[in-house]
């Protein structure tokens, strides 16, 4: 056998040696095979014990990942370079899911623990008898402010933050539904307009707001509301929930004229490796005591029921997180508005950022 052949032949032993050693390293680590479970979530939306809990009782490794818009969410899922066993996307995105043929139907026989969310909460418009998603975390969208940096002013409407005396003081989220939806709603119109007309309408008072925006920002706005850095900020209500619970000056409404109702649900996607696994994720985030855990680390409410009874009571009683259906009956959810009119939202709200300029 020639020197040259025997190198060769070498190096391909040598290669098949290492890769076979890191399979067996992976599968070990539990990065490979039946014991491993891929969970994409919003970021800081889980309490991490919960992860190293669920991995001791069941030895099945979890690998988190964590997006930060249910747009960057669903383009991941449909490259396909990872395959996500969990995903956590809010309903109007699970509409779009479910009708881009994306999820897998759940086995309810294997969510025993289903039975402990408030009915209201299931079979939406969005998942009909929740044949694909069980629901995670709800909220609102509205206002956060600090009455003491405004002189006692108190903030009850969208039409309020019009007011040329909150020059320079409002911070906004960079969302296009939460924004347009602010300006759709202080004009009596619905969340899920698709009239240009109305959309236009709305674009146009959102650019005479102009003057009271200090800033249009993600994560940071937690930071700079709870540090006084602005008195106003449009926010989720665990995110208000959050920093008001660093800075009681704060308080938090959802306005007069409506808002958006929110459903953040866990999803199985149609390219999951482990489906088992991520039924049994789902059912032991779905225990009451769990659930309580959560939510207390989140800050967002839960739609466990039974999980109501394991948190603080000043908690769950507070309707300006935990509100009543009287109150949610009023408010919208996110639908599904299709490429075309989603496209337009954000043509328009990009529109509006520039006019900030």
């Amino acid at each position: 056998m020639s020197s040259l052949l025997r190198f060769f032949l070498g190096i391909i032993l040598v290669s098949a040696v290492f890769f076979y050693t890191l399979s067996e390293l992976n599968s070990s680590q539990g990065y490979s095979g039946k014991n491993t479970l891929t969970i994409y979530n919003w970021g800081d939306y889980i309490d991490t014990d919960l992860i190293k809990r669920f991995e001791k009782e069941t030895g099945i490794k979890v690998i988190y990942e964590t997006f930060d818009s249910n747009e960057a969410m669903l383009t991941k899922i449909e490259q396909g370079g990872t395959t996500y066993d969990i995903a956590v996307p809010s309903e109007y995105m699970i509409d779009k899911m479910r009708k881009e043929h994306l999820l897998i139907p759940l086995d309810h026989s294997k969510l025993p623990n289903l039975k402990n969310i408030d009915p209201r909460f299931m079979d939406l418009p969005f998942d009909e008898n929740n044949k694909y998603s069980v629901p995670y975390f709800w909220g609102t969208v509205g206002i956060v402010y600090n009455p003491k940096m405004l002189n006692g002013k108190k903030i009850n409407s969208w039409n309020d933050l019009w007011d040329p005396d909150l020059r320079n003081k409002i911070l906004l989220v960079d969302g296009a539904r939460e924004i347009m939806g602010m300006g759709l709603n202080s004009l009596g119109y619905s969340l899920n307009d698709t009239n240009h007309a109305h959309l236009q309408e709305a674009k146009r008072k959102l650019d005479t707001l102009t003057p009271n925006i200090k800033a249009i920002v993600g994560d940071e706005i937690r930071l700079l509301l709870q540090n006084e850095e602005a008195s106003i900020g449009i926010v989720w209500s665990g995110v208000a929930s959050e920093i008001m619970s660093e800075n009681e000056d704060l308080e938090y409404v959802v306005p007069v004229e409506g808002s958006n109702l929110w459903f953040d649900n866990m999803v199985i996607p149609k390219t999951a490796k482990n489906k088992e696994a991520a039924l049994k994720f789902m059912n032991f985030m779905l225990d009451p005591k769990v659930a309580a855990q959560n939510a207390e680390y989140v800050n967002y409410s839960t739609p466990n029921k039974k999980a109501l009874a394991y948190m603080p009571k000043e908690t769950v009683n507070d309707e300006r997180f935990y509100p009543s259906p009287k109150l949610t009956e009023k408010l919208e959810v996110y639908e599904n508005l299709g490429k075309k009119n989603l496209a337009y939202y954000n043509e328009l709200f990009l529109e509006f950022k520039m006019h900030r300029k």
